[in-house]
């Protein structure tokens, strides 16, 4: 899986395609009203069509409050948070 810090490591690579007129001419006019390049907004649009960036609501991290079950402070909650997130260290 990719994420968004390691995909601008890797060397860059020439892609050539055609389009249509009516989908250039709905490009350039994205490009312009944006102040972009047409090179810019393709790169968005492919990282926009295959990076995943959305949550998972049924994380427990949205359900689990407190953080644990004891009563009293929890001392150890920042070193051992995906035990008490997940039920096991990471």
């Amino acid at each position: 899986m990719f994420s968004m810090a390691s995909y601008k490591q890797d060397a860059m690579k020439v892609v050539q395609t055609q389009l249509f007129e009516t989908e250039y001419s709905l490009l350039e006019a994205y490009t312009r009203a944006h102040h972009t390049t047409i090179k810019e907004t393709v790169r968005e649009a492919i990282r926009k069509l295959t990076l995943r960036d959305d949550v998972d609501p049924d994380s427990p991290i949205f359900k689990i409050f407190p953080l644990t079950r004891k009563k009293g402070k929890v001392t150890d909650a920042s070193e051992k948070h995906d035990f008490y997130l997940y039920g096991r260290d990471k």
